[in-house]
């Protein structure tokens, strides 16, 4: 039992200042290549054996004949072990390499496409995380060109609306201001309009800029679809009067429902003047409500024909704005855009 306790300590002590050396070698290499990891780890086991062997040979006085065999032995063994060490660790680097070189190609704009032959369980697993980050890569970048194409049309379209009222506001206060009006009261009541336009104008960015920045704070009160409806609808007879547009609101049940009042009341509105603008006269706009599983659907439906099909995808886009709409009173293309933000931030859908 002593001797056997003996053995293991020697082999211990021996393995062990074998292991501290190579731990110090893999040290020194750390930026090196994988292969020369591989190898020195290879190397460390043989020595570990080795050196064990020496300090049990020496401890036990085993013959010089014995000795020579063990160390013939273990040297074949430091052969075939770093042979296969080097070879492992040259696939692994080109593997790596080949990896490398396939993510570069979605860094660069394009589609990651896995490097072809055997991979391990772990090149496996990271050649899907590239492939399904090349894919997410790809959607944002679909959605930034999107978002940029938008921002451009947004901002030439708002300029040109701003440059017409300003235009007008400038020719007929420069009129008042010469003295040359000769209806001074049409004209302060135009200027008027134009201001309120404006106004309007200002307050669609503004709460669309909230909407994005993620600002938009909402106050959530229980209330009934019934009232909701049946205040934008007050709000939106007038327009409609002028407009030679009914407005019917039949189809509304008093559900329950707990969003932001005013908001909401901002999402009908817009709803509301859009199919008056859009409804030639003595036409309908109908609004419905219905409970539809654990949510509220709620429909404007007016009398415009239609939207083509392929401005299906783009009505509520920023600044979007139809062929159709680009007349006076047209807005900025911002009311759906806002629509669509204020109905998600109550996690809801506007289609």
């Amino acid at each position: 039992m002593r001797d056997a306790l003996l053995i293991a300590l020697f082999a211990f002590l021996g393995a062990t200042t074998a292991g501290v050396l190579g731990a110090g070698v893999l040290l020194l290499i750390r930026r090196r290549s994988l292969t020369a990891h591989m190898a020195v780890v290879a190397a460390v086991a043989v020595a570990a054996m080795l050196a064990g062997t020496l300090a049990v040979a020496r401890a036990m006085f085993l013959s010089p004949h014995d000795l020579s065999v063990v160390t013939t032995v273990v040297a074949m063994a430091a052969v075939v072990s770093l042979v296969t060490a080097l070879l492992l660790g040259r696939w692994v680097v080109a593997r790596s390499r080949e990896l490398a070189l396939a993510a570069r190609s979605f860094g660069d704009g394009g589609d990651f496409a896995a490097p072809d032959g055997p991979a391990t369980a772990e090149f496996a697993a990271l050649s899907r995380e590239l492939e399904a980050t090349s894919v997410r890569l790809a959607e944002s970048r679909d959605r930034e060109r999107a978002l940029e194409s938008s921002r451009r049309e947004l901002v030439a379209w708002i300029s040109h609306d701003l440059r017409t009222p300003l235009a007008g506001l400038r020719a007929m206060a420069e009129a008042l201001e010469d003295g040359v009006a000769a209806d001074p009261d049409r004209y302060l009541r135009q200027i008027r309009t134009e201001v309120e336009r404006l106004n309007d104008m200002v307050g669609d960015l503004f709460e669309l800029s909230r909407i994005h920045a993620g600002a938009l704070s909402l106050s959530p009160a229980r209330m009934s679809v019934y009232d909701l409806v049946g205040d934008a609808l007050a709000g939106a007879d007038p327009l409609a009067r002028e407009h030679g547009v009914r407005l019917v609101g039949d189809g509304v049940e008093p559900v329950p429902v707990e969003v932001d009042g005013r908001e909401m009341s901002r999402v009908l509105g817009n709803l509301l003047v859009n199919a008056i603008r859009r409804t030639p006269a003595d036409g309908t706009v109908a609004v419905s409500a219905r409970r539809a599983g654990e949510g509220v659907v709620l429909s404007v439906t007016d009398g415009c024909g239609g939207i083509p099909e392929e401005d299906l995808p783009r009505v509520f886009d920023t600044g979007w704005r139809g062929s159709d709409a680009r007349t006076p009173p047209a807005g900025a293309g911002l009311g759906l855009a806002i629509v669509r933000g204020i109905v998600e931030a109550h996690r809801g859908r506007a289609d």
